[in-house]
C-alpha cells in the first residue's frame, strides 16, 4: 500500500490545502482512469506549455475543450451515425473520452488547433505584475541601498 501521510504538513502550512489535495488525489490509484487518449505535455518556452492529445478519428464537431476552475477538460465523442459499419478488424479506437488536467493558478489557455490526428492546447503563464519580483529600496543612516529580486537560473 502506497499513500504518503500530509497532516504534518497541514499543521504547520498555511494556503496550501490545494497543493496537498492535489498530491493527495495523484498518489492514488485510481482502476476507473483510462489511458486513452494518450497524450504529451511539452515545455514550450519559459512560462508556456502546449498539451498534444491522439485523436484519431475525432472531427472538430466531435470535440470539446472547458477550463473551469483552473481545470482544463477536454473531451471528444463522435456524433450518432445511422449507419452501420462492418469491421473485419478495428484498430482505431472511436471511443468517447474525457481527459482533466489541472492547472496551475495563472496558467490560461491560449489556443487549440486540430493538426494530422492531435488535439494540441496551447497554454501560457501569466502572472500579475503585482506578483512579480520587484526591487525594495532600503533607506539607512548612510542612505539608500538597492535590493534586487532576480530569477534564480
Amino acid at each position: 500500500m502506497r499513500t504518503l501521510d500530509f497532516s504534518p504538513f497541514y499543521r504547520s502550512t498555511v494556503g496550501f490545502d490545494r497543493v496537498f489535495d492535489l498530491l493527495d488525489s495523484a498518489t492514488r490509484l485510481d482502476a476507473s482512469v483510462s489511458a486513452y487518449p494518450p497524450y504529451n505535455i511539452e515545455v514550450t518556452g519559459e512560462d508556456a506549455y502546449r498539451i498534444s492529445i491522439a485523436v484519431a478519428g475525432f472531427g472538430l464537431e466531435d470535440l470539446n475543450i472547458e477550463v473551469r476552475e483552473s481545470k482544463l477538460k477536454v473531451s471528444g465523442k463522435h456524433a450518432d451515425s445511422d449507419e452501420k459499419q462492418r469491421y473485419l478488424h478495428r484498430g482505431i479506437a472511436g471511443r468517447a473520452f474525457e481527459r482533466q488536467f489541472h492547472l496551475a493558478d495563472h496558467v490560461k489557455v491560449t489556443n487549440a488547433t486540430l493538426e494530422n490526428g492531435l488535439l494540441h492546447v496551447d497554454l501560457v503563464r501569466e502572472i500579475p505584475e503585482e506578483q512579480k519580483p520587484r526591487r525594495i529600496e532600503i533607506a539607512g543612516a548612510s542612505g539608500a541601498k538597492v535590493i534586487e529580486n532576480k530569477k534564480a537560473a
